[in-house]
C-alpha cells in the first residue's frame, strides 16, 4: 500500500490583490495547488501572470488577501522563521563587500553553524555549482551568470527542504560554450 506524502506547499483559493492608484490589480486569483515532497514544479507563463508573486507569497515576502497557503504545514511567516526553504531571486542579490564565500556563509552564520562546518559547506556547494576556486573573489569580479550560480550555492548551503527559484538561469547566457 502506498501513502501520499504530505504537501510541502499547499494553496487553496489563494488570492492577492494589490491596491493601486488606478484601482485594484488581481495578481493571484483562486490559486489551488498542492506540491508534495520530491516533486519538481515549474511555473511557465507570460510576464505579469503571477509566477513571481506566488513565490513571494510562499516566501512570506507578500501576503495573500484571501484563501490559504501552507509551507511544510506552517504559515509562510512561520516557515520563513524556521528557514524551511532557500530562495534564489531573479537577480543574484550578493553583498558587494563580502566575498563569494562570505555571501554563501551568511545564512550559515545566522543559523549558528560553526566555522569549520561553514567552510565545509561552502566548498561543497561551490564545487556543485562549478565555482571552485572563486570563493575569495568579490561579486563584481564575476560575470552575471557566475554571480547567479553563487546565489544558488547560497540557497543550497543550508540544506533547506524546499528550494524556491525565480528565473535563476536568466543570467547564465554568458557561460562559456564548448569549442567547435
Amino acid at each position: 500500500m502506498t501513502t501520499t506524502a504530505p504537501p510541502v506547499i499547499e494553496a487553496r483559493g489563494l488570492n492577492l490583490v494589490f491596491q493601486t492608484a488606478d484601482g485594484p490589480v488581481h495578481a493571484l486569483k483562486d490559486v489551488d495547488l498542492t506540491i508534495r515532497k520530491g516533486e519538481f514544479v515549474s511555473f511557465i507563463g507570460p510576464s505579469g501572470c503571477g509566477k513571481t508573486t506566488f513565490l513571494r507569497c510562499v516566501a512570506a515576502l507578500e501576503h495573500a488577501t484571501g484563501g490559504s497557503l501552507t509551507v511544510n504545514g506552517m504559515s509562510p511567516d512561520e516557515a520563513r522563521k524556521k528557514r524551511a526553504y532557500g530562495y534564489v531571486f531573479q537577480a543574484a542579490g550578493l553583498y558587494p563587500w563580502r566575498t563569494i564565500a562570505g555571501n554563501i556563509k551568511l545564512p550559515l552564520e545566522i543559523m549558528g553553524f560553526d566555522k569549520a562546518e561553514q567552510d565545509r559547506r561552502v566548498e561543497r556547494v561551490l564545487e556543485l555549482v562549478e565555482l571552485s576556486g572563486f570563493g575569495k573573489k568579490y561579486p563584481w569580479q564575476l560575470s552575471g551568470g557566475m554571480q547567479q550560480r553563487a546565489s544558488i550555492a547560497r540557497a543550497l548551503a543550508f540544506d533547506a527542504d524546499i528550494l524556491l527559484m525565480d528565473e535563476p538561469f536568466g543570467a547564465g547566457r554568458d557561460c562559456p560554450r564548448p569549442a567547435e
